[in-house]
């Protein structure tokens, strides 16, 4: 297949998450040819393909699963771009794995190059099948270096942002509508933190020489029982992305002193930031070979999970940030070939 005709395959295999055992299937039926039963693991709905001979361990990484359907059809390609649920985010990513492991010169190349296909990236955190992926497979972490597929415009980005939810409650007292006096109200309560909030510019950070926005948003909003009743409960969904001079417990203090003027503040979910990466042969080698622009993720991905494990990776894959979860997403069919050629001289280079 070429690598327009494995996006098409792959983007026609519906792989919403939490039902990715389809396409988890397809692609191991398609390289168990190539490398056999003891050199495709199968954990859950992921894959890890490849095996240590002794050379350094490269990982290649990207998540199966895509967004919600949000009425896409089949794929289909019109002025040089394949449009479709999960094109850019990230299944032409997985297109150019898929050809990277049935590459022979990457197979005869200098480095043991192992493929890490894995569910529920789209939702919670602690859900994501990297995590399994990673505590069943620990040799994993022996890996001298990561390349994690996710969309990046070709853009080699660096680290990532850390992220925090947390519910936010003012607490008032309930009271008939007509008689507001009688009560407290939640949801005005809150209105001058609200407003603080959202006169508040994002915070830039520099690490590693590159800059990355700090942002606080309300995502949700919860309040109310009745239109004649004021509300004595108002919680609502913090958003913190923090970066990566941060970690969990520093990012949760800024968090607890941004939300001073709360009643009640409860950590819902924390994932860490990841470093910004330097000096690694690699990662010079990459951007020598891609001439790509370096730029701060701001965002996260799963670099940070590779981080933690001591592991040193990197954002670099065909998609297109700005296409991820849109309803008519889409990708440039040309990022796959030039994502392909960076990555296989980076990977058979001595």
């Amino acid at each position: 297949m070429t690598l327009l005709q494995t996006l098409t395959w792959l983007v026609n295999i519906p792989s919403v998450i939490g039902n990715e055992g389809r396409i988890c299937t397809a692609i191991a039926e398609r390289l168990l040819p190539k490398y056999g039963p003891d050199v495709v693991e199968r954990i859950g709905n992921s894959l890890v393909v490849g095996r240590r001979t002794g050379r350094p361990l490269v990982l290649i990484v990207g998540h199966i699963d895509t967004v919600p359907d949000q009425g896409q059809r089949s794929a289909t390609v019109e002025d040089g771009r394949l449009s479709g649920l999960g094109s850019s985010d990230m299944k032409a990513g997985v297109a150019v794995m898929l050809h990277l492991l049935e590459d022979p010169n990457v197979l005869l190349g200098p480095y043991d190059v192992v493929g890490i296909f894995y569910d529920k990236e789209e939702g919670p955190a602690d859900e994501n099948g990297l995590v399994q992926v990673l505590a069943r497979a620990d040799w994993l972490a022996d890996a001298d270096f990561a390349i994690v597929l996710e969309p990046t415009d070709l853009e080699l980005q660096l680290g990532c942002m850390g992220g925090i939810n947390a519910t936010v409650s003012f607490l008032g007292t309930p009271a008939h509508s007509a008689r507001p006096w009688l009560g407290e109200n939640a949801i005005t309560k809150a209105g001058e933190w609200l407003a603080q909030l959202h006169l508040r510019p994002p915070d830039p950070v520099v690490v590693g020489g590159l800059e990355f926005r700090e942002v606080y948003s309300v995502t949700k909003a919860m309040a109310g029982v009745a239109n004649n009743i004021i509300p004595g409960r108002f919680d609502l969904n913090l958003n913190y992305r923090f970066a990566p001079d941060k970690q969990a417990l520093e990012a949760e203090r800024a968090l607890r002193l941004m939300t001073a003027a709360a009643d009640e503040v409860r950590i819902e979910d924390l994932s860490n930031s990841a470093p910004v990466p330097s000096g690694h042969p690699m990662l010079e080698a990459l951007m020598e070979i891609s001439g790509a622009v370096v730029a701060p993720k701001q965002a996260w991905t799963d670099v940070a999970r590779l981080a933690e494990i001591g592991v040193a990776a990197v954002n670099y894959g065909p998609g297109e940030t700005a296409q991820a979860h849109q309803v008519g997403e889409s990708v440039a069919i040309e990022n796959l070939n030039v994502a392909m050629a960076n990555l296989v001289t980076l990977l058979t280079r001595e």
